[in-house]
């Protein structure tokens, strides 16, 4: 059976998650964490999109992008086939790192933007790993959280665009 085709075209923004294989960890630590950012940002860069926010669970991601050219599925590809080689390298694996694809909700009006990425950024929350939405950059959690336009304001753009910049509240201190 064939899978249905992505709605994909130049300026959409969408929900990203990807979870890992049997539910299991896809982060041993803080280094995977970084890695994963630092791919992000090589791979934004290299397709041209911004992450407006993004979450790191124990198990599982949500990234809000903005793709400015009709290309989601390739730098989907790209993001979680280096993340996965590079983590599989680092930690002596072989094998699947992620369950199947990648899911992607197409954000269609400016209110569900917010929606979405307040849902983002309260995962963790949500989830019981930390107390205030502001908690998620703690690292005792294991988790990382940052709704771009508000956690940037060293001045930088609300984006994540080259490695290793990342927005630095969301950075572990």
């Amino acid at each position: 059976m064939v899978r249905p085709l992505r709605i994909e075209f130049p300026g959409a923004v969408y929900h990203v998650t990807a979870r890992g294989d049997r539910r299991e960890p896809i982060f041993d630590d803080d280094g995977d964490r970084e890695l994963l950012l630092a791919i992000v940002g090589q791979t934004l860069e290299r397709f041209d999109a911004q992450m407006l926010a993004y979450c790191l669970m124990g198990n599982h991601y949500h990234f809000v992008l903005h793709t400015r050219r009709a290309n989601l599925s390739a730098l989907m590809r790209q993001l979680n086939g280096v993340y996965s080689q590079a983590y599989n390298r680092r930690h002596g694996k072989v094998g699947h790192l992620l369950q199947g694809r990648f899911k992607a909700i197409l954000v269609d009006r400016d209110s569900y933007l917010l929606e979405v990425c307040r849902y983002v950024e309260l995962n963790p929350v949500r989830a019981g790993m930390v107390e205030h939405p502001g908690d998620a950059g703690v690292r005792d959690a294991g988790v990382r959280s940052c709704f771009l336009p508000f956690c940037c304001r060293d001045g930088s753009p609300p984006v994540i665009r080259r490695s290793p910049r990342i927005c630095p509240s969301a950075a572990l201190k």
